[in-house]
């Protein structure tokens, strides 16, 4: 069984910092790729970064520059991070973490992040 424990939402002012986390734990064999995506009000889920087991990241063109995603690997624990920066408040939506593993794709619960003054 799989498990993604995100954490690092909240609320912040435009213009303003946050990093989210997510652990991945479990029964995992090969990691093929991990990431972030969000979904705003009314919205579909759409991509914001993901990162390959190689190293290769890939972002969303809109979100180039301003949102960085790195990993960690620790006693076999993956993490998933996401510094964004310079926040908008249309980057105000709940970002959900993804595992892509063993060809099958695994969800987090999803964390808010709120922009607003």
């Amino acid at each position: 069984q799989v498990q993604l424990v995100e954490s690092g939402g909240g609320l912040v002012q435009p213009g303003g910092s946050l990093r989210l986390s997510c652990a991945a734990s479990g029964s995992i064999f090969k990691i093929h790729r991990m990431g972030w995506y969000r979904e705003a009000p009314g919205k579909e889920r759409e991509l914001v970064a993901t990162i390959n087991s190689d190293g290769y990241t890939n972002y969303a063109d809109s979100l180039k520059g301003r949102f960085t995603i790195s990993i960690s690997r620790d006693n076999a624990k993956n993490t998933v991070y996401l510094h964004m920066n310079s926040l908008k408040p249309e980057d105000t939506a709940v970002y959900y973490c993804n595992l892509y593993a063993s060809y099958e794709n695994f969800w987090g619960q999803g964390t808010q992040v709120t922009v607003s003054s």
